[in-house]
């Protein structure tokens, strides 16, 4: 599965998104892209196939609201 996480006025730095998001999904996930401009920026997240989709999803939505960042971020899924 892949997300696009899109952030508008990121509050934090987007390592400190990316680094907890590794943290939590170890080897079941990967961060494999990441940009920024206009008031914007995104991470994207490749999960492993294996996992429950709506698990993942669940899991990577905690560690938003870990980060009080949840409110910042639109979640593109595929796959």
């Amino acid at each position: 599965m892949f997300v696009e996480i899109v952030f508008a006025g990121l509050p934090i730095d987007r390592d400190e998104v990316e680094e907890a998001l590794e943290a939590a999904f170890g080897s079941d996930g990967e961060v494999t892209g990441a940009g920024s401009g206009m008031g914007r920026c995104h991470l994207d997240l490749e999960i492993e196939p294996g996992l429950d989709r709506d698990r993942a999803l669940d899991r990577l939505r905690g560690v938003l609201t870990d980060l009080g960042v949840e409110e910042y971020a639109t979640l593109n899924v595929s796959g």
